[in-house]
């Protein structure tokens, strides 16, 4: 006989690519009184641990690591790792009886929905990026559904029931507007914004580039400028910063900061932004309108964020930099392209628009009850 209530098992982790989409689904399924239980899978070396006690949702470890990619001892040793690890997840799945899974990438993902598949719990696939990892790939052949954030992602998944419904985000983004954002940042309204991100661990490459350029981009043509550099380049970037434009230091059209707790507050007050090209990034850019100047990280896994920004880029969402071409110079140039025109920026905004999936978390919620029903 089926017990009252429904039980679910998350995991996805080791960036907060694989892990928010998990968590805003968490924070979906606990608004219904039908889910009774909640869990999470992952790996406690990794951030998912952290978050998923934050969120107040009951965490089980798992020791995996990612594949090596030659083969030799490593893949012997991570192949005992695998196969230890899918036993591991068995066992949570016997204890937990979840009535679905839901997968949303990550190497930690892989043994979970091994597990679930020789066990016949049903699952779902949740792919943040325009390719999809390889745990994804593999596996969403034997799930009952599978979500994308991108149109690009579908000819590289072997499933029959697929939909492109975004990454899902957080509730908390939207509850701002543009003016109160500028107000309590202490921004002119009558301004364009520049919001530069990198991450939560920043990007040298655009905070170098962005750096060269503050004076020029708020003296010259009178922009404001929000910079997100990341905690572990925040005290080297200030002082060289202030070094060399010392005039810089009482504007209050330039905000540096290293991180943002929330980030709603930049997002919602800028009019474009420079960003690296993580998946939860440009659903979060879309979702507030921005168009963008994505900088793809030339050494993410599989090389996502390329295919990421190609996506955007030829959406007309956005605008593609190499890393290795990201310059002061360049920079200024792209950003007047975007900001000078009008027609452009409403154009690049507008589609933005069509692109965001504000109903991702909620729709993501409703097909995991109906799997597990």
């Amino acid at each position: 006989m089926r017990r009252e209530g429904i039980s679910v098992v998350l995991t996805g982790g080791g960036t907060g690519g694989h892990i928010y989409p998990a968590v805003a689904v968490a924070e979906m399924l606990k608004k219904d009184p039908e889910i009774t239980n909640l869990y999470y899978i992952g790996c406690a070396r990794n951030p998912e641990k952290d978050i998923a006690s934050r969120e107040r949702i009951d965490f089980y470890s798992l020791n995996v690591s990612g594949m090596p990619r030659k083969p030799g001892l490593k893949l012997l040793f991570w192949l005992i790792e695998l196969f230890i690890a899918i036993f591991g997840a068995a066992g949570y799945l016997l204890k937990l009886k979840p009535d679905v899974v839901f997968g949303t990438g990550g190497y930690v993902t892989g043994p979970v929905l091994m597990a679930a598949w020789v066990l016949g719990v049903p699952y779902v696939i949740h792919d943040p990026d325009a390719h999809p990892g390889i745990v994804n790939k593999f596996m969403s052949r034997g799930a009952k559904s599978v979500s994308l954030a991108f149109e690009e992602a579908k000819k590289y998944i072997k499933n029959n029931n697929i939909n492109v419904w975004g990454n899902p985000i957080r509730g908390s983004l939207s509850s701002i507007d543009k003016n109160t954002a500028l107000q309590e940042l202490g921004l002119s309204p009558d301004r364009k914004t520049i919001l530069a991100i990198g991450g939560s661990q920043g990007a040298k490459t655009i905070n170098d580039a962005l750096g060269g350029a503050v004076s020029v981009l708020v003296k010259e043509m009178d922009y404001q400028i929000i910079h997100q550099t990341g905690k572990k380049n925040f005290d080297e970037y200030i002082r060289d910063f202030y070094e060399k434009h010392p005039e810089m230091r009482d504007n209050s059209a330039y905000i540096a900061r290293p991180y943002f707790d929330d980030m709603s507050l930049p997002l919602k007050a800028a009019d474009m932004a420079v960003s690296r090209a993580g998946s939860l990034s440009i659903s979060e850019l879309s979702l507030c309108e921005l168009p963008s100047v994505l900088i793809p990280y030339p050494y993410a896994a599989a090389d996502h964020q390329r295919f990421n920004a190609r996506a955007m880029e030829n959406s007309g969402a956005a605008l593609y930099l190499e890393d290795a071409e990201c310059t002061s110079e360049r920079l200024i140039e792209l950003i007047c392209f975007i900001l000078s025109d009008p027609e452009k920026l409403k154009r690049m905004q507008e589609v933005n628009k069509t692109l965001a999936r504000p109903d991702s978390a909620e729709n993501i919620a409703r097909e995991l009850k109906r799997v597990a029903h």
